[in-house]
This record gives C-alpha cells, structure tokens and sequence, in this order.
C-alpha cells in the first residue's frame, strides 16, 4: 500500500499542528488539537483497570494516510483498499440494507456515499474531516462540548489531539431513516494508532441507526485505538448505535462513547466487544431531559491472554428517567472478563427508573469473570435493581446434548448462541452473522 504521509513515533506538538494544517482546519479545531495535547502530556495513564504498562505511547505511529482521496464510487478506491474491504462484506451490506457507507482505512476516509433518498430529506452523512469544512457551525457547537470534553480522561485527550477521519450525522428534525447509515474502520499499519471520531446529531423527533464495524490484522508490536463516540439525542429522538469490535490481540483497545439525551428521547447501544489484548469501553448516557430513555446491550468474549474490561455508564439527570443495562461475558483458556458500570441517580431525578443485569459465561477452569457495579443514588423516590450472575457451562447441560448425537464442542457452540442470543437479536441481520462467526473462531481457536 503505497502512503501518502507516515508520521515517526511518538507524540509533539509539532506533529499535531501538521495534522491540523494537512487537514486545512480553522483555528479553533487547532486549538481543541493543543489544548488536547497539553493535558495529555501532564495526565497519567490509569491505573485503576486492565495493566496498561506495556502500552508505550512513544512507539506509536499517530498519523498515516494512505495515498488515496475519498472516492464517491467503489470501483475508484484502490484495488488493494477494495479487497480488504471486499473482503470484511462493505459493498454487499451497502447494495442490500444500507443508506450510506463510509470506510476508513488508518487515518483516512477513502469511501463515502449516501443514498440520494436521504440526502433530499437534508441528512447528513459526511467523514468527519469534511464536516469541519463544509458544516463548520454544526460542527464546532457540539463537538467535544456538551457530551466529551477534552478534559476527561488521559485517552480522550490523546484522542482529542490526534483524531482524524471518522462519521459526522445530522438527521433533521421529524426524519426517521428507516435503514441504517455504517461505517468500517480498518487500522493496517504497524504499530498504529487509530483515532476516529464519530459525532451523531439527532434533531427534535429524529430517528437513526448507525452500525460500526472495527478491524485490525495483527502484528508483533502493540497498537492503540482510541476513538471517539459523541451522540446528541433531541427532544422526541431516537438513536440506536450498534459497534462490533473486532481490533487484534496486540490492539489497546481504550474507545469512549457518550450520548446526551434530552426530553422522551431514546438511546440504545449494541455492543459486540472481541479481539483486542486490552479492551476498556463503557457507553454512557446521561438523561438530562424528563422522561429520557437509555438501553444498553453488550457481549465481551475474552479468550487466551486478553482482558476485557467493559460496561455502561448511566446518568439519571432529570425526572422520570429510564435505563436498562444488560452485559453478557465470555471467557476462555484464561481470559478475563470484567463489568464494570456506574449508575448515577441524582437529586433531581424523581420517579426514575434503573436496572442492571450481569451475566457471565466462563468456558473453563482457567478463566476469570469480574464484577465491578457502582451505584450513586441521591434520590429516595426511585427503583433502582443489580442483578449477576456467573456460571460455568454444566455438565449436565453438556450430557443432555452429547447424548442426542452433538458432539461435545458442537454443543459448547450451541449453548453460547443461547447465552449470547438477546445481543445477536438486537443486530442487523449481516452483523449478527459476523458476531456469531467471530465468536465461533474464537471458541475453535481460529482467530489470532
């Protein structure tokens, strides 16, 4: 693959500014850039999860672009960008169930498209680069303000000085895009570091459904990804965002997604976590508006030498609120699976609603499955529920289909597609295919 731009390793200011100026930014996207930066360089790595201290920030490549504009048409990518992307299924889902597609490949868009349908109605389907170009207002208002400040963690401020490529949404008020918008990103180099950032803008009584996909081949070297995930849910709106993570087991995977949710306005997350040595996600939502909604859905499948560290996080700010978690964990040949969520009932939240269900598969012996709920509650007029559970697969179950002719590992399979089955359900038909794939190589030990 020839590459337009590599930057060394590491990390300067140097090489933010030259991120900025190869993009063409306005000033204040510079200066979110450096004041990222800054904080970045002053702020310790967490130490409160998964070991992160082979991660060394100073051997990662932070910005490379392959040597490829954005491409309109499939058949103008170029060949060797087409056939990773050919075969992940990208053309395929676009030609059967999807309005837009976007495809990024390291640190660039190199396929955008929307359905003409929806761009009549005023939806906007853009690569995030372009949306700072072309919808500077939109852009500059909600991006790293009310949902992600750039202050919030060591990793979004990395993210916030170093993001390029990703999704910028904006559906209008009252539309309802009845078929989902996707995106796929794909980090190829070595030692490499992801950054996308995805903002979706769901306006008064909107409706969207955005699904994303995540690979990485994997190398020797460790590499990062630490995008960004910013949803603003309006008034009456309804967002649903459905994630399958795929990142290879040398990939830090450290993401932050967050939805802000006015009044009756839903958010639901779908979340298929794989692949990745380390991964540290936790969607989050906080309901500030009366009557505000928040479901989210997960499944973790920790195998050999991976640590999954996963959850949600949910804030009731407002009254009458709702939020519903359920995660799912897998665990195999040693792997370790961890919950770990945050409910927040504050004062103001009267008549809310909460509940919070674990579950936990473990394969072996060998594996481990952690649980780590914390719960603020600072209003006595609201039901809130934890529930989890942790089992092993039980011989009896396996006895039961061994002795209607499965064989052994076949009925394995057969109860993890039960256990899993509420996530596979919540998925776009493509999707779910892949995730029960994927879990099945992971299972046999055919994916490294």
């Amino acid at each position: 693959m020839d590459i337009k731009y590599q930057s060394g390793l590491g990390l300067s200011e140097e090489l933010v500014r030259e991120i900025s100026r190869q993009k063409g930014e306005p000033d204040w996207m510079l200066q979110i850039r450096l004041r990222g930066f800054e904080l970045f360089q002053r702020t310790a790595i967490p130490t409160w999860g998964p070991d992160l201290t082979p991660l060394d920030l100073d051997k990662i490549v932070y910005y490379s672009r392959p040597a490829t504009g954005e491409a309109q048409k499939w058949e103008d990518v170029p060949e060797e960008i087409r056939v990773t992307f050919d075969k992940l299924g990208i053309p395929e889902a676009e030609k059967h169930s999807l309005s837009g597609v976007g495809a990024q490949y390291d640190s660039d868009i190199v396929y955008h498209n929307l359905k003409q349908e929806w761009e009549g109605k005023g939806v906007i389907f853009e690569n995030m680069d372009v949306a700072v170009q072309k919808h500077p207002e939109l852009v500059r208002k909600h991006f790293m303000t009310e949902c992600i400040p750039p202050h919030d963690h060591k990793f979004i401020m990395l993210h916030a000085a170093v993001w390029s490529g990703g999704t910028f949404i904006y559906v209008p008020p009252g539309v309802k895009v009845n078929v989902p918008l996707q995106a796929y990103f794909r980090m190829n180099a070595e030692r490499g570091g992801q950054f996308e950032h995805t903002l979706i803008i769901a306006d008064e009584g909107s409706e969207v459904q955005y699904i994303e996909g995540c690979s990485a081949p994997r190398y020797v070297s460790n590499s990062i990804h630490a995008g960004g995930v910013e949803i603003i849910v309006k008034k009456g709106a309804r967002v649903r965002y459905s994630s399958v993570e795929n990142w290879s087991k040398n990939t830090y995977n450290l993401n932050t997604k967050r939805a802000v949710v006015d009044e009756n306005g839903v958010i639901e997350w779908v979340n298929g976590n794989m692949g990745s040595g380390v991964t540290m996600l936790y969607p989050a939502s906080v309901l500030c508006g009366r009557g505000a909604q928040s479901h989210s859905l997960g499944v973790a499948f920790a195998g050999p030498g991976q640590n999954q560290d996963t959850g949600a996080k949910v804030i009731h700010a407002a009254p009458e609120t709702t939020s519903t978690i359920r995660a799912k964990s897998l665990s195999k040949g040693g792997g370790i699976s961890t919950y770990r969520g945050l409910v927040q009932v504050t004062p103001t939240a009267t008549g809310s609603k909460c509940s919070v269900a674990c579950d936990a598969l473990l394969l072996d012996a060998d594996s481990v499955s952690n649980t780590h709920p914390t719960m603020k509650i600072d209003n006595p007029d609201v039901e809130v529920a934890h529930e989890a559970t942790v089992g092993r697969i039980g011989e009896d179950e396996l006895f039961y289909l061994t002795g209607r002719g499965l064989p052994p590992e076949e009925a394995t399979r057969l109860i993890v597609s039960g256990f899993i089955e509420p996530i596979v359900k919540s998925l776009p038909l493509e999707y779910a295919i892949e995730l029960n794939k994927l879990i099945e190589l992971e299972m046999t030990g055919s994916v490294s």
